[in-house]
């Protein structure tokens, strides 16, 4: 059985669709906005789309969503409503619009008329999708803060292998949320800059916000979901294990569960925070399986930290390459920090074909996830 991501709709700070999005990162044009926070103004990947007063997170979903029209339209001919699964990962949901309730609250006494506390669960998001697409299958989110989407596809690909649904909708949503970039700064970890991942000279990460949903299916051509690989290590609540042992760990198991050598993984696409601790511990866990003989790059240069939906927007951007035949090249100031393992950061203009991308998504409490991505180019060689 083959599990097939069919179709992409994305918003993020790269663009407000696949095609701007693959565009602009090629003409490196993509630059990230600023927000205020602490005090102080940071770079926040902010999303180009207008504000009209609901919650954010269903904002982004509805534009991703009209992206999608024909082949959820085609989908829903194809398949009973029943048959139809929505699985999401999610970190901040409502919060925002949660504070702003609670100030008003606050000052007033009162919250505004059309405040509703279903709006700012967790779960939110699937159920809103249920409700606008019309599927009647299971439907839910997961929340696992920076690896919450990239889990999403693992659940998702259950429930089709187990033929409990015949399609999913699957994917990550976070918006603009301030509470999280407090968390953030009162850690110590928000960069004043643009992010620097790997750097001898990263301060910390950017935020930003996004959406990003696939179509996946059984059987059907298009790029495949080959591996996942998940594992959770439990070091510390913030901190990760500093020999990235459980980074590895997620890694191997996704490329055991694909049934490839190392070797055939082309590119990865890092989680490449742009912290001390992360990236540190990234290197060396990549170095550990790959050394220096594959293609490694961290995105988030690009999108900001978009926390729950980072899996699912990194995966985006990984079907994006294989789907359009380009590379996307590590962005930062060049200088190598020489303390970390020396993986091979890419460049963006190497003269090498991709066809098998692992991207990897770590989180808060030792949440460790791995995906691979393969095309289909072998069927199409004659």
């Amino acid at each position: 059985m083959k599990i097939t991501l069919t179709a992409l709709g994305c918003i993020c700070a790269a663009g407000t669709s696949p095609e701007q999005i693959c565009q602009r990162i090629q003409d490196g044009t993509v630059t990230l906005g600023r927000r205020r926070i602490g005090g102080r103004e940071v770079p926040f990947g902010a999303v180009d789309l207008p504000e009209t007063g609901r919650m954010r997170c269903y904002d982004l979903l509805d534009h991703v969503v009209a992206q999608l029209e024909r082949p959820l339209t085609l989908l829903k001919q194809q398949y009973p409503a029943h048959r139809l699964g929505i699985v999401l990962g999610s970190s901040n949901t409502g919060i925002h619009e949660a504070q702003e309730h609670i100030n008003q609250w606050m000052a007033t006494g009162k919250c505004p008329a059309d405040f509703s506390f279903d709006e700012i669960e967790l779960g939110s998001p699937a159920l809103y999708l249920k409700q606008k697409l019309g599927f009647e299958g299971p439907a839910y989110t997961l929340s696992t803060a920076c690896s919450s989407s990239a889990k999403a596809f693992v659940s998702a690909r259950h429930l089709l292998t187990h033929y409990l649904c015949d399609a999913v909708v699957v994917g990550g949503v976070d918006s603009r949320c301030d509470f999280a970039l407090n968390g953030f700064h009162a850690l110590e970890a928000l960069s004043p800059e643009p992010c620097l991942p790997f750097s001898k000279n990263r301060q910390g990460i950017n935020l930003g916000e996004g959406a990003a949903l696939f179509i996946m299916e059984r059987d059907k051509p298009g790029i495949y979901l080959i591996g996942a690989g998940e594992r959770s290590d439990a070091y510390h609540l913030t901190h990760p294990d500093p020999d990235g042992k459980g980074a590895a760990s997620s890694m191997r198991r996704a490329i055991h569960d694909a049934g490839i050598p190392f070797s055939q993984v082309d590119y990865i696409n890092l989680h490449g925070t742009g912290t001390l601790a992360n990236d540190s511990m990234e290197a060396r866990a990549v170095y550990r399986l790959f050394e220096k003989n594959v293609l490694c790059a961290s995105t988030k240069a690009l999108t900001g930290h978009t926390l729950g939906a980072a899996g699912a927007i990194e995966l985006a951007l990984s079907w994006l390459m294989l789907r359009h035949h380009f590379i996307i090249g590590h962005r930062y100031d060049g200088q190598m920090d020489l303390k970390i393992p020396p993986i091979c950061l890419a460049k963006g203009n190497e003269k090498k074909e991709i066809h098998t991308i692992l991207s990897n998504s770590f989180a808060f409490g030792g949440s460790n996830v791995s995906l691979i991505l393969k095309d289909n180019v072998d069927e199409n060689t004659p």
